[in-house]
């Protein structure tokens, strides 16, 4: 039998996933990545010393990938060293209040009890429920969702006790906790898919469960080394990369895929798996008229996620008093996410994060100093929001935020800074509206809603990575990968 050719565009962790998937299991693969090193959003930031992480840098749930690298015969934290972090981070709210989350029970309801004692217990109840939860959804988030008739397996029935279609994640973490503050705590997980806990679907609970289930992780040098090991390890396995090789064009026979063009050559394979951002590389890629499911004009109409602002800063010294990561809730949490989700406006008060991960890994600023990395929700690109003449006024405005988590002199500690706005997400990095979660994962956008693992318009194409099944953040885009090269390879192996 001749050896399966597969062309996967884009080196972002579902691409790499997938490219070591199909090498070990005998496939030819080519990747071809348009920019000059791995990890698309999880890439790094390099600049005089400094080095951040692009995008992701919390690393969760590493059942997934462990499992992956298992199944190519590596070991993900021989492969790559991880720190399990304890807090896993710090939560302070602009209303007043302050926990230091931990995987620790016995210490969170000693915290909790400090300013919401009729809570207290609350957080064992949530656990275990969703312990059982995460049991039932497990198989539905690993199997693909390709027709109606995919509802009716014996997993999707299982679970269908736990979905209650109609009930926001706000609303299921008020079933647990009674201070709005908890509520919070419990469901800002929902920024992972880039939207407000009351709109994102109640099944999303399981989102700050993985967290204190399986912990926070710290990768040695940051999440970006997981996909350069994955790179490195591809490589080992067979596959060719070719860098600084976009997809100019896409060659059809019919409804069929057959080549791909880049700048320095012509690509054909049996079959294309494609980890670029979907809204954006279908696009521009593929002819309107060959998309009647995913036309521009139904892409148009979708739900995006939100986007975010970026303040990549090297700073002079230390801030050994912040923990590696802290998020700080704005005192009108709603009409922040109002601002961001329906008006599509700046806030004034904005949630933020910060990364402060040199007091953990001293590897990514020169010797006694600090890379932080700090991010802001925002709306996704919008005629709303002029980026250039807004992005020096929303810098001033985050820099003066972030005295309420005790940073209060970082301008004159400032000795590297680089910014990304919603609109260089866009022109930049090539994700559509800068909306950096995808498409948005209200019900209608999810499981056979979503672009399908084995894309349904086209033949020969399958996709990976955040806007298709089962979506956005690490573990599950890892998990994108799985289910779509089983049905590659089961495709492939069924035709010869």
């Amino acid at each position: 039998m001749a050896t399966e050719k597969v062309v996967v565009v884009g080196a972002g962790p579902g691409g790499l996933a997938a490219a070591m998937q199909l090498a070990h299991a005998g496939c030819e693969v080519t990747l071809l990545e348009s920019r000059d090193r791995p990890g698309g959003r999880t890439s790094s930031i390099e600049i005089d010393g400094y080095k951040f992480d692009c995008g992701p840098t919390f690393f969760l749930y590493p059942r997934v990938l462990t499992e992956i690298f298992h199944s190519v015969g590596y070991d993900l934290m021989t492969e790559v060293p991880m720190k399990r972090l304890e807090p896993q981070y710090r939560l302070t709210f602009g209303g007043g209040g302050q926990l230091d989350c931990t995987s620790d029970m016995d210490e969170m309801d000693r915290q909790i009890a400090d300013f919401a004692p009729s809570d207290v217990g609350a957080l064992r109840r949530y656990m275990k429920d969703n312990r059982r939860k995460l049991a039932k959804f497990r198989p539905i988030l690993e199997s693909p969702f390709s027709s109606l008739s995919d509802y009716l397996r014996p997993s999707m029935l299982a679970a269908a006790p736990h979905l209650h279609p109609t009930r926001s994640l706000g609303k299921e973490l008020q079933r647990y906790f009674s201070d709005p503050r908890l509520v919070i705590a419990f469901a800002f997980q929902s920024k992972y898919l880039g939207m407000s806990p009351f709109n994102c679907p109640s099944l999303f609970s399981i989102l700050s469960f993985l967290e204190y289930e399986y912990g926070v992780w710290h990768p040695i040098g940051g999440c970006n080394q997981v996909s350069v090991r994955m790179a490195e390890i591809a490589q080992e396995l067979g596959v060719t990369i070719r860098y600084n090789e976009p997809v100019r064009s896409v060659e059809m026979s019919g409804r069929k895929v057959t080549q791909m063009t880049t700048d320095h050559a012509t690509y054909d394979a049996d079959a294309f798996v494609v980890n670029a951002d979907f809204a954006n590389w279908i696009s521009r890629m593929v002819p309107n008229a060959k998309r009647r499911r995913w036309s521009d004009e139904s892409l148009s109409k979708k739900r995006f996620s939100c986007s975010t602002f970026m303040l990549y800063l090297g700073i002079e010294g230390k801030y050994d008093q912040l923990p590696h990561h802290s998020i700080h809730i704005s005192s009108d949490y709603e009409r922040n996410l109002r601002e961001i989700e329906q008006e599509h406006i700046l806030s004034e008060d904005p949630s933020f994060y910060v990364q402060n991960a040199s007091v953990t890994d001293s590897s990514l600023a020169p010797e006694g100093n600090s890379a932080l990395y700090v991010l802001v929700p925002v709306t996704h690109k919008t005629d709303n929001v002029d980026w250039k003449r807004e992005s020096d006024r929303f810098r001033d405005l985050t820099l003066d935020k972030l005295s309420s988590i005790g940073l209060d002199d970082i301008r004159s500690r400032i000795r590297v800074e680089h910014r990304i706005t919603p609109e260089d997400w866009e022109s930049q990095y090539g994700i559509y509206k800068g909306a950096t979660f995808n498409l948005a994962h209200n019900l209608g956008q999810m499981l056979h809603n979503r672009p399908r693992n084995r894309f349904e318009e086209l033949d020969g194409l399958y996709l990976v990575g955040g806007g298709t099944h089962p979506g956005s953040g690490l573990p599950v885009i890892y998990e994108s990968s799985r289910i779509t090269t089983r049905l590659l390879l089961s495709d492939l192996r069924k035709a010869s």
